[in-house]
């Protein structure tokens, strides 16, 4: 029941927002790091959706682990997910999926960039996290990047709300360093609620590109490789906005 639900919430993202998906020539060969990016959300992203469908259309030779915010583990979705190939995000779930011999998909960015203002919604905000960039270096993994462009214009986004989440203490309750302020439908103003439960967002276009393969280079330090994965991305979506 779980995967048909998948299917159904892609193929809804594919016609509600008319999705366009632009492929590469190419994926490298041998288990790939999928890098993405969040527009709003954490538990309903179209980002996420977007970047799934995308996935479905290159058609790969071996399964996906996704990497996922352990909120979702907090509020019980964890086992649902877990049959869709999702694991909390940590370096160990990442390893292990690369050892077997798997794809892993990573949203660096975090609650961070999911729950931007919106003034920064064609914005990616990794926040300085590097740990995506040294593990492709340890496990000698090609990095993939996946831009999506146009979920921040299905609502509006009044304020991230991070300063509210470090006064409720939701780091340290809950992992969450933003808790967003927003006007959408069926919520209306509301803090917190959109992006955790379903909301009905704008119908606008959604844009999807699978950036060719990055590598390291020799002696490239992960806070280098990182910079340089986010850099190529937002200049990716600047282009698809």
């Amino acid at each position: 029941m779980i995967e048909n639900a998948r299917a159904l919430a892609v193929a809804a993202v594919r016609r509600y927002h008319r999705l366009e998906v632009e492929l590469p020539a190419e994926v490298p060969g041998g288990p790939v790091l999928f890098v993405a990016h969040h527009g709003f959300g954490s538990l309903f992203d179209l980002n996420v959706l977007a970047t799934l469908a995308a996935l479905d259309d290159l058609a790969l030779d071996r399964p996906v682990t996704t990497l996922v915010h352990q909120v979702a583990w907090t509020v019980g979705l964890g086992p649902a997910l877990e049959r869709l190939g999702c694991r909390p995000a940590s370096r160990t779930a990442a390893r292990e999926a690369l050892a077997d011999g798997r794809h892993v998909l990573v949203f660096p960015g975090g609650d961070v960039d999911a729950f931007k203002s919106r003034r920064d919604k064609d914005r990616i905000v990794f926040g300085g996290r590097v740990g995506f960039a040294r593990m492709a270096i340890e496990q000698a993994v090609p990095v993939v990047p996946v831009v999506t462009a146009g979920a921040g214009d299905t609502l509006l986004v009044l304020s991230d709300g991070q300063a509210i989440a470090r006064r409720l203490r939701l780091d340290r309750l809950l992992r969450l360093k933003a808790l967003p302020v927003s006007v959408t439908f069926p919520w209306g103003l509301n803090l917190g609620v959109a992006g955790f439960l379903p909301y009905l967002p704008v119908p606008v276009t959604l844009r999807t590109r699978v950036l060719p393969g990055l590598t390291a280079q020799p002696d490239e330090a992960a806070a280098a490789f990182a910079a340089r994965i986010e850099q190529t991305m937002q200049a990716a979506l600047d282009e698809l906005t």
